[in-house]
This record gives C-alpha cells, sequence and structure tokens, in this order.
C-alpha cells in the first residue's frame, strides 16, 4: 500500500502557526482572566474597606452604641448603607464579637462568624472567610469613642458576587479571543496560501532534495549558467561559469556591466530578447552564448548558458588546413598527371632530352622547398604546416617564402608549448597573409596600373615566413606584400568579427569576393567569422607571449609573435 504523501511545507508552516496562535491566544486568555479576578477581588477588598470605614467613623453610629438597643438603630442604617454601597452584607457588633445588625434578621445576637482579633487590638484587616453568606472577601474594624474601641464593623463581598463580576468578563474576554484566533487563522492561511504558491506545493523533504540536487547540478555542469535579475545583476553562477567568465566567488550580486569582458559579450547579456549560438571571444576563450528570459515567475530575468568553443574553434581551424592540405595535394595530384602526359608525349615525340629537362625542373622547385623547410625547422608540427601552407599558397597563386633565418632544432620548444597553439597561431597568420597579398594583387589587377601611359606589371603575391628561437623565445613572424594594416586599427584587427567590411574601412586587403583579413573567407555576417586573429590572440595570450602587427619588407602587413621556452616566462 502507498504510503500518504507528506503534507506540503506550506500546510505544515500553517498548522503550526494555527496551533501557536490558539496557545497564545488561550494563554493570553487565561492570563487575562486570572489578572481579571485578581483585580476585581482588590477591588471587592477595596470597596469593603472604604465602606467599613465610613460607617465606623459615622456619629450615628457611635450615638447608637451608646444607646439602651443599638440593634434597633443600627439595623436600618446597616442595610441602607449595604445597599447603597452594594457590598454582600455590613454587620456592626460588640467588641465580644455579638451582631446588632445582619442582613438576615434572625441573625442577630448570634456571634459573628470569623476573625476579629487584629481589629479587637485597633487595627483594621482584610479577609477572605466563609460565614453565613458563604465564602466572602470581608474587611473588619474598629469603633473608637474618645479612644476606646465600643464596636466592631464588618463589610464584605460574597465570592459568589465576584465570580459573577468576572464571568462577565471572561465573556467579553472570550469573544475578543475568538475574533483573535479567527483574524489570525485568516492571515495565517493567506501567507501560506503566497507560500504554497511559490513552493508549488512542495514539503520540506522535497525543497531540501532539491536544494541537493540543485547544488550537485550546477557543479556538475561543465557548462557555463549564470541567471540574472530585471537589473541585469548576476544572482547565481556556477563553477563553470566563473571558470569561463573569469569570476570570482564575489560575483552574485555585481552588475554584468561591470564585468571585465568585451563590449559585444556585455551586449548581448544586456539585452532582453533571446540569443541563441552565438559566438563571443573573451580575453583567453572563444564562447558559444544562448541567452533566454524567465517564464512562470513573478520577477523578470534572464538564464545565461556559456560553451566553451575554445578548443573546437582550434580544432576546426586545423581542419581548415588539413583540408587545404588536402585540396593542395589533390590539385597537385592532378598538375602532376597534366606534367606526366606532357613527358610522356615528349618521348613519345622523340625528344627524350626535353622531357627529362621539363620533369626534372619541376621537381628540382618542389624538392628545394622541402629541403629548406625540413632543414631549417626541425619541429615536425611546424614543418607540416609550412610544407601545407606553401601548397595551399601555390595553388592560389601566391608564393610562400621560409626567411633564411629561420631555424628552429630539435627538441627545442618545451612540452609546455603545445603544437595545437603553434598551429593555431601560424596557420591563421600565414591565411590572413595570404588572402591579403592575393586580394590586394586582384584588386591591382582588375583595376590596372598606368604610370606614363603604360601598363605595370602587378607583383605576385607573396608571403615571408620567419620562424627561429632567439633569447629563450621563440618567434613566428608573417609578413606580405599586400596593403597593410592601418596602425589606428592595430588593436581592433583581435577583435572577434573583424573582418571584410572593418578591412575596407582602415584600408586592408579583402579580395573581391569577400575574404577578409582573419582569413575566414567570408564576410562577417555570420557566426564563427572573424575569429582568426581572435583565437592567435587568445593562443599568444594564453602561453605569456606577445603579438605585434608592423610593416613588412615588401610594404604589407607583419605580424610578429614572441612566446617564451621557459614555463611561465614572460614574452
Amino acid at each position: 500500500m502507498r504510503s500518504p504523501r507528506p503534507r506540503s511545507l506550506a500546510g505544515q508552516l500553517f498548522a503550526i502557526q494555527v496551533v501557536l496562535v490558539t496557545f497564545v491566544v488561550i494563554g493570553c486568555a487565561l492570563f487575562a482572566h486570572v489578572t481579571d479576578r485578581r483585580q476585581a477581588e482588590d477591588s471587592a477588598r477595596r470597596q469593603a474597606t472604604a465602606t467599613a470605614r465610613s460607617v465606623a467613623v459615622s456619629p450615628s453610629v457611635v450615638a447608637a452604641v451608646r444607646s439602651a438597643d443599638p440593634s434597633a438603630r443600627l439595623q436600618p442604617y446597616a442595610e441602607r448603607v449595604r445597599r447603597d454601597t452594594g457590598v454582600a452584607f455590613v454587620t456592626i457588633m460588640s467588641p465580644d464579637r455579638m451582631r446588632w445588625t445582619h442582613p438576615d434578621p434572625e441573625r442577630i445576637g448570634e456571634e459573628f462568624v470569623g476573625h476579629t482579633g487584629p481589629a479587637q487590638r485597633g487595627r483594621t484587616f482584610t479577609e477572605t472567610y466563609t460565614g453565613t453568606l458563604g465564602p466572602s472577601v470581608r474587611v473588619v474594624t474598629p469603633v473608637r469613642d474618645r479612644g476606646r474601641i465600643v464596636a466592631l464593623v464588618s463589610a464584605g463581598i460574597t465570592v459568589d458576587r465576584i465570580s459573577a463580576q468576572v464571568r462577565g468578563q471572561v465573556v467579553g474576554l472570550v469573544l475578543v479571543a475568538l475574533c483573535a484566533l479567527t483574524v489570525g487563522g485568516v492571515g495565517t492561511y493567506a501567507v501560506n496560501a503566497r507560500l504554497r504558491h511559490h513552493t508549488r506545493g512542495m514539503n520540506a523533504t522535497d525543497l531540501g532534495r532539491m536544494r541537493v540536487y540543485h547544488e550537485a547540478a550546477l557543479h556538475a555542469v561543465r557548462e557555463g549558467l549564470l541567471m540574472l535579475d530585471g537589473q541585469r545583476r548576476i544572482v547565481l553562477v556556477n563553477d563553470g561559469g566563473k571558470e569561463l567568465l573569469g569570476l570570482d566567488e564575489d560575483a552574485v550580486g555585481c552588475p554584468v556591466t561591470e564585468l571585465e569582458q568585451p563590449a559585444p559579450l556585455i551586449a548581448a547579456l544586456l539585452d532582453p530578447a533571446p540569443r541563441v549560438d552565438e559566438m563571443h571571444a573573451t580575453a583567453d576563450r572563444v564562447v558559444v552564448l544562448n541567452t533566454s528570459p524567465l517564464s512562470g515567475g513573478d520577477r523578470p530575468g534572464t538564464v545565461v548558458t556559456l560553451r566553451d568553443h575554445t578548443a573546437l574553434q582550434a580544432l576546426a581551424g586545423e581542419l581548415d588546413s588539413v583540408r587545404g592540405f588536402t585540396e593542395a595535394l589533390r590539385s597537385q595530384a592532378h598538375e602532376a598527371a597534366n606534367r606526366l602526359h606532357t613527358v610522356v608525349s615528349l618521348i613519345e615525340l622523340g625528344r627524350a632530352d626535353e622531357a627529362v629537362e621539363f620533369a626534372t625542373s619541376e621537381l628540382e622547385l618542389a624538392q628545394a622547398l622541402t629541403d629548406q623547410v625540413v632543414a631549417a625547422v626541425a619541429e615536425p608540427v611546424l614543418a607540416a604546416l609550412l610544407l601545407g601552407k606553401a601548397a595551399q599558397a601555390s595553388e592560389r597563386g601566391a608564393e610562400l617564402v621560409l626567411s633564411p633565418e629561420s631555424r628552429i632544432d630539435d627538441g627545442v620548444l618545451p612540452d609546455t608549448l603545445p603544437g595545437q597553439d603553434l598551429v593555431t597561431v601560424l596557420g591563421n597568420l600565414t591565411d590572413n597573409a595570404v588572402e591579403a597579398a592575393v586580394g590586394h594583387a586582384r584588386r591591382r589587377d582588375d583595376r590596372g596600373t598606368e604610370p606614363a601611359g603604360e601598363h605595370a606589371p602587378v607583383p605576385r603575391p607573396r608571403v615571408t615566413v620567419t620562424a627561429r628561437t632567439a633569447g629563450g623565445e621563440l618567434v613566428l613572424r608573417v609578413g606580405d606584400n599586400g596593403p597593410g594594416v592601418d596602425p589606428s586599427a592595430a588593436e581592433e584587427v583581435f577583435r572577434r568579427g573583424w573582418t571584410t567590411k572593418a578591412v575596407a574601412a582602415v584600408g586592408c586587403g579583402s579580395d573581391a569576393d569577400g575574404s577578409g583579413i582573419d582569413g575566414s573567407g567570408a564576410d562577417d555576417s555570420g557566426p564563427g567569422r572573424g575569429l582568426g586573429l581572435a583565437l592567435v590572440s587568445q593562443a599568444v595570450r594564453r602561453n605569456g607571449g606577445t603579438v605585434r602587427i608592423g610593416q613588412s619588407a615588401d610594404g604589407g602587413a607583419e605580424f610578429t609573435v614572441r612566446l617564451p621556452l621557459a614555463p611561465g616566462g614572460a614574452a
């Protein structure tokens, strides 16, 4: 049999609060009842005391005591005083306790029931005593004639009359208590109904379990998660979000405008509209951002998710390089087939010497570049990358030249300098240089140059690469004969999205089909565009290096990267 579901947290609080309010109201009622009874007894005592003393000092009482029949004169007087003052009885007696007056005339002449000792000694006192009328609060005081005690007066109020008075007050008190209990219950129900709405009817166990799961999920998810309120302040961030954005433990409550992040990323976080799979470059990462407004809550806000795209983007760059290398090999294979057919045809025509010369001249050019790269760069990753980029450049009509000063011996590069970062840096810089040189040459060829009325030849696109170690640093320098980079845009070129339009604005190279200086080969309208130089900047910064932009010997742009060879060194 299924056990009943525990009461919700709101229901439990409601029950506790109702019980608490009930106990408080009952306790207050009991306290008020006891207090009222004590006050009623004190009031009765004061009333009886005032009555007894006023009778004791009355001259008519003293005169009646001197007469031969005191009862005849005192009984009517005592009854009149009893009715006027509201006390239960007024008894006037002789010093030896014999009654002269009593509410019941048949009791006159009998001995007074109660204590009179203090009064006989001249002192007024009060007591609660059970007499002929039942329990009563009574006062006994002496009557003096020229300093001598000639009689005693006792006035009192029965306990039943006091209780009747208290019962009347209790009825009002109970009504007030019921009203207070009703108001408290209604208020408690209203508060708990709102609590039930916010907790979705969950009980304390459910909330505790959800808290545990919530904390576990936040710490387990590797993607970054941020919760922003309506004022765009961080109200929640998990470990992944802190790592991706470089936040510290005090990030909660911080406005997003105070985050040290690029302006496009801040603008995306401030935008209330949803965003889907947007790429943004931070100081050392590429992140994919998604934002979604909160739904189903009472307060506006935004949920932000971040995914680390740095490694994937770097791998995509390497894949592009491999794809380009493959395309170059395919093109070269096709070209080699054409040359082989030419050689075969020359042999068939009986021109063997010319066939040998034609074949060996092409082999010598390719082998010369290979020998130069292998001899200068012993690092296999860089050597393979340069050979592939040389083939790509040749395919596009550009010349990639390795400068004579290039020299990297085997074993010089430490294990702390990842080959993936070297490919990212040198590959993107080489692609940018080829794009700029080829695009610049194409535009000049389309426009034509006619100094002195003659058509001047357009120089062949040229990219010069230098890779060497010097002074504990790895120096990678890539220059071209393109249009160069405006010095005012030296910092902007490393910003994510700086491509065709930005290039045209500052006069940098861009070919006619929309290839930008970042080597993306597309405009800046799509996701993932303009990340080449941003990735270069991140890779350099990650390894403690620097990157500078200058002018090459051929008149174009020249990028110089310096990476420390010692772990943790500064460039």
